[in-house]
């Protein structure tokens, strides 16, 4: 019993699961693997056709834009790696000085005809097709395979749709806020006491080492913004681009300024010594401050994650209040902080910098900022669009997509800046 209600369980486990981008993303690929070798053993005169299945494999990314650039680039690999073959094989055949040639010519033409990643498949095709004793045969096959490995692929995308990676991207931008929270809430706790500068320099690494948070946050977004690009089940793909891109700017922005304020308290440890960070007053101040400006960035991070209007609106008031509280936080902290220099006038610096630091993260988290923001970058982005693709932006302005994305950036300025 205990055997079946425990197989039940894991049933139930992959049912749920089976809307997941990377369960969706593997079936994708073996289903377009599959057809193409299908297919292949029909039409190609090999007896094993494996290249179709290898180059459905291969075009079948994570997202349609990724899949159409790779289907189109593949397919101009092996294009130019057979004719490399063709013409060494008129000219010298195959010994090892004209490999050597080969393989330096592939690369070259590879690198000429702006194949990226795959120039190393002219190179491989080339050997393939010039390595046999009929190379006409072999590089029609070896076209054949690979036109049908790159069509069934693209064709997957139109008919299984690649899943849309927004909510991971979205979730990782959260799991960034909520590391940053954590880091200020220690910093603002140790601040309320004696700390040394042991410790404070240990935070000043945990601040740095932030950074490569933000690298793995920018690969997931990234992703996200190439599955929004040509997808068919995505709308307004440029907005949420927009709307995420902008977030994650900010709370890069977020990073640095804690770090920099991680080394002010650093420094102002090593110069207080054995003594308290800041006077009892002045400690418990900063620690409510930073834990207030803490919360404010999770509530930032979920803003701008957020697609339902009426969360939006929850988050943006949220937000609000509690920026609103930090900053009468900060206020009270400027009134003890001018004291604080009077009677500490070799450390004003170091004592200033932490007000600065602190009204910058306010200032940045300020959803009038964010509103300004993104108007700035969504006309940055319709400007180059219509640099680079003029004919298509005349089409969606005959279409009327371009007022619409005006609209709804208008709401978003109003709803969830």
């Amino acid at each position: 019993m205990l055997d079946v209600r425990k197989w039940t369980a894991e049933l139930r486990r992959l049912i749920l699961r089976r809307r997941e981008p990377v369960v969706v993303q593997t079936l994708r690929s073996a289903t377009a693997a599959t057809i193409a070798y299908v297919i292949a053993l029909r039409l190609s005169p090999e007896p094993a056709p494996l290249t179709a299945p290898l180059t459905a494999l291969l075009v079948v990314q994570v997202t349609f834009y990724a899949t159409l650039t790779n289907g189109i680039r593949r397919v101009n690999s092996v294009v130019a790696g057979v004719l490399v073959a063709i013409a060494f094989s008129l000219l010298v055949g195959l010994t090892w000085w004209s490999l050597a040639l080969l393989i330096v010519a592939s690369l070259a033409v590879g690198h000429l005809v702006r194949v990226d990643e795959y120039v190393a498949e002219v190179a491989i095709s080339a050997m393939l097709v010039l390595g046999v004793t009929t190379v006409g045969f072999t590089a029609w096959a070896r076209i054949v395979e690979t036109l049908i490995g790159a069509v069934v692929g693209m064709a997957c995308n139109l008919l299984l749709p690649p899943p849309v990676w927004l909510d991971q991207a979205g979730q990782s931008i959260e799991d960034l806020a909520r590391r940053i929270r954590q880091l200020m809430l220690r910093t603002g706790e140790e601040a309320a006491g004696r700390t040394p500068w042991e410790l404070a320099a240990e935070r000043l690494h945990e601040a740095r080492r932030l950074d490569h948070d933000i690298v793995q946050v920018d690969a997931a977004l990234r992703q996200a913004e190439d599955s929004l690009r040509l997808n068919p089940r995505v709308k307004e793909g440029l907005l949420h681009r927009v709307v995420l891109r902008t977030g994650l700017d900010t709370l890069e922005i977020c990073t640095v300024v804690l770090r920099v304020l991680a080394r002010t308290f650093t420094d102002l440890a090593k110069a207080r010594g054995s003594e308290e960070l800041f006077p009892p007053r002045v400690g418990a101040l900063v620690e409510q401050l930073l834990a207030e400006i803490a919360d404010a960035v999770v509530s930032f991070a979920v803003l701008v994650t957020t697609h339902l209007s009426e969360n939006a609106e929850s988050a943006e008031a949220r937000l609000t209040a509690e920026l609103h509280s930090a900053a009468g936080t900060r206020d009270r902290l400027a009134e003890l902080l001018r004291e604080e220099v009077r009677a500490d006038w070799e450390n004003w610096q170091l004592l200033g910098a932490v007000l600065t630091e602190a009204n910058r993260m306010i200032d940045e988290l300020d959803t009038e900022h964010r509103t300004r923001r993104l108007f700035e970058e969504l006309d940055r982005v319709s400007r180059e669009q219509r640099v680079k693709l003029p004919r298509m932006t005349r089409v969606r302005e005959r279409l009327g997509v371009q007022d619409q994305l005006w609209r709804n950036r208008t709401g978003v300025g109003e709803r969830s800046p």
